[in-house]
């Protein structure tokens, strides 16, 4: 909730706040707001940001806001723009960085932070040599003490989320439990893998598709797992693979499938990187970038489209042919998110389990926000005038800002 009272000596005849979040976009993103009030010398004015129908922001997202008032005679001023982080204050959190890389936790040793960090780390640079893709910007890491908490601090995620990747942002967020270090090391290399992707392809012409983004994150943490390798080998013996045009929009809600869907799209970029080396890979993610479809970044790149490659990579693992051959492409919704990493493979079998608090309902966690306070001015200073750093207009106003453990971004405005 963003709150704010205000004071003008010619009355407050106007209120209009505008907030957006610091995330990379195509176009500058504004948000408005009108809250209600009665005109007056003084007004105490609130709106709610509902995130149930805008979507909610990731924790550890930037939010910036500011206040437009017009006084009676019509007279506009606007305040400073303020930032604060959204960020979950029902947790101690603690950070440590490493080169482009800063982990926040709240649960676990030092050593334990150390730990991960090391493992994300190590994992970026592989990826690097083995494929070309390597950090471009600062990316930052939470990690709550199990899915069902981080499940909690955001909206509208699948049951089976254990992580995921806000590209815009930079911010991946997982859910390592007590016996899951090691799936979250794992974790860590695949949702940060999506980061890299979009620091390397973000476009507003076009999108990369499903199968690309997933396949090189798990291509990312080493590949699948033992059973899901399984899980492939056995679909392409049954012919139960998934036609790779299907695979380039959301992947199904189901475990199963979804697994399927993840050690599928492994083995198509596996295919790419081991029969045309990661230089192509690159080129290609470069060719999505500035504006290519997927079908013509495939012929400029590989020299054949999504058919061809799905031709070629059911000959290399030695599938079946596809029944359904000449089919013309498609368009695909791209996911908001690049999410998602399934906390639990959902083949039997599976060595890494989640927690028994994890069974239970999860928590809804309750962003705040932090920032500094400024400082109100003694003294009045003519509009127009030369003033001193900090000092906001609204026909001659002063500023102080306070922030509430609730997530309340409260602005106090005195007439001078």
């Amino acid at each position: 909730m963003f709150q704010a009272h205000i004071e003008a000596p010619a009355r407050v005849a106007r209120v209009v706040l505008e907030y957006g979040v610091e995330k990379q976009t195509c176009g500058t993103v504004t948000g408005k707001a009108f809250p209600p009030f009665t005109a007056g010398p003084a007004v105490d004015v609130s709106w709610t940001w509902e995130m149930r129908k805008s979507g909610s922001e990731p924790p550890g997202a930037h939010v910036w806001y500011r206040w437009h008032v017009t006084d009676g005679a019509g007279a506009e001023s606007v305040s400073d723009r303020q930032t604060v982080l959204w960020l979950d204050s029902s947790h101690t959190w603690q950070s440590i960085s490493r080169d482009k890389l800063t982990l926040h936790w709240y649960q676990g040793s030092q050593a334990f932070a150390q730990d991960l960090l090391g493992a994300a780390v190590d994992s970026l640079a592989l990826l690097g040599r083995t494929t070309g893709v390597a950090p471009q910007q600062p990316m930052d890491l939470y990690i709550y003490d199990s899915t069902a908490t981080m499940r909690g601090a955001v909206l509208y995620q699948p049951g089976w989320t254990g992580g995921l990747a806000f590209p815009t942002s930079d911010i991946v967020l997982i859910g390592i439990g007590p016996q899951q270090v090691d799936w979250g090391k794992r974790t860590e290399a695949h949702e940060l893998t999506h980061l890299l992707v979009g620091q390397l392809a973000f476009s507003c012409l076009s999108t990369i598709p499903t199968w690309l983004n997933e396949g090189i994150a798990v291509y990312g943490e080493g590949g699948p797992e033992q059973a899901s390798r399984d899980q492939l080998r056995k679909a392409i013996v049954q012919d139960n693979l998934l036609a790779v045009r299907a695979l380039s929009g959301g992947f199904s809600e189901d475990p199963n499938k979804a697994d399927l869907s993840y050690s599928e799209s492994y083995s198509l970029v596996n295919y790419l990187v081991t029969q045309a080396g990661a230089d192509r890979l690159v080129h290609l993610f470069g060719d999505l970038r500035d504006g290519a479809t997927i079908e013509v970044g495939l012929q400029e790149t590989y020299s054949y489209g999504l058919d061809g490659l799905e031709d070629r990579w059911r000959v290399a693992v030695g599938a079946k042919a596809r029944r359904a051959a000449g089919v013309a492409p498609t368009a695909t919704v791209a996911p908001t998110v690049v999410p998602t990493y399934p906390p639990v493979n959902g083949l039997a079998g599976a060595s890494a389990q989640p927690p028994v608090s994890d069974s239970a309902a999860p928590a809804v966690a309750v962003p705040s926000a932090t920032a500094t306070t400024l400082p109100a001015r003694a003294a009045a200073y003519p509009l127009g005038s030369a003033r001193p750093n900090g000092v906001l207009l609204v026909a001659e106003i002063a500023v102080l800002l306070v922030l509430t453990l609730a997530g309340v971004f409260v602005v106090r405005w005195m007439a001078v």
